[in-house]
């Protein structure tokens, strides 16, 4: 197993500061001692709307330099509109985070089925669209069908083309359609039914679901399907010991599995990448804090994995 830096980390959206351009999250990357980069498709740093061709290969010849591969694509995307043009305007953005990846030598791109979205210009840090965390377990109204019929349906459509493209897509298992836990993401992918679609499967989207047993039911249930995943840096620091103290996360308002969870990845034989992500409002002592904060989490979140990542080679 590898780690990546999730662009959105230091994306300007959820620190006080500006944000670092991909090039220079390259380098950064390279420097926290990550061994890749995974983009996420959005402004300010890294929309296909921005990026020129001479862009992305400028982006892509830097990380061949600096031996930083750029191991996933992730898009923004939401399948679940009840309007048409809403759905067709985003089976066209999915198209044009398929020739981003294409463009610098991608295979992998990770989708939502459903994603909320983000407000980043009515307050002075950008805040989630709000959305229900269906308990897993509910009784299915209409409305719920409807739009899980409209996922399947428009995954299924973007699967043919990124096929066509030689992509992979990797559903998240992610609010607000899908269930907490695995099962929703799960049984979504195996009704798609489409060869190139596989799974990311996070721990912290288990919310309070993080006993042993469910944990290590979700990496066996999901065994040979997982191709992506994602860990949150922001509840991690180092303690006056100087050993990395996991905090309860801010998703479930407890501590997040993660012993279990990559001994399992790695008993299941996992060998994707371990991705680091800071996508939460940076606060401390109840201010807005800078990008300083942001990296001594992420060091420290860093640290805490490549523990466990070697306790589970160990064992």
């Amino acid at each position: 197993m590898k780690f990546a830096l999730l662009s959105v980390t230091y994306g300007g959206l959820f620190y006080k500061g500006a944000a670092l351009s991909l090039e220079q999250q390259i380098c950064k990357a390279s420097d926290l001692g990550f061994d890749a980069l995974a983009i996420e498709t959005k402004r300010p740093v890294a929309s296909p709307l921005d990026l020129t061709k001479k862009d992305r290969q400028s982006i892509r010849s830097l990380a061949e330099d600096k031996g930083v591969a750029i191991c996933a694509v992730e898009s923004m995307s939401n399948f679940a509109g009840k309007h048409m043009e809403e759905r067709e305007n985003n089976l066209a953005m999915v198209r044009l985070v398929f020739d981003l990846a294409i463009d610098l030598g991608v295979n992998l791109v990770k989708i939502f089925a459903a994603w909320p979205g983000i407000i980043n210009d009515e307050d002075t840090i950008a805040l989630y669209g709000q959305f229900e965390r269906n308990e897993p377990y509910k009784q299915l109204w209409p409305d719920d069908l409807r739009k899980w019929s409209r996922c399947v349906e428009g995954i299924r459509e973007a699967a043919d083309l990124a096929r066509e493209m030689g992509i992979t897509l990797a559903l998240q298992n992610h609010p607000p359609v899908l269930a907490k836990g695995y099962e929703d993401a799960l049984n979504m992918m195996m009704e798609i039914d489409r060869p190139n679609v596989r799974l990311c499967i996070d721990a912290p989207l288990f919310y309070e679901r993080q006993t042993d047993e469910y944990v290590r039911q979700a990496v066996e249930a999901c065994k040979g399907n997982i191709i992506h995943t994602h860990y949150g840096a922001w509840n991690f620091r180092v303690g006056e010991n100087g050993d990395v103290v996991q905090d309860p996360s801010p998703s479930g308002g407890c501590q997040i599995n993660y012993p279990v969870f990559i001994e399992s990845l790695y008993q299941a034989g996992y060998e994707g990448y371990l991705t680091s992500e800071y996508c939460l409002p940076v606060i401390k002592n109840h201010q807005l804090a800078g990008m300083d904060e942001v990296e001594s989490k992420t060091r420290a979140g860093l640290r805490y994995m490549r523990h466990l990542v070697q306790q589970a080679i160990l064992a």
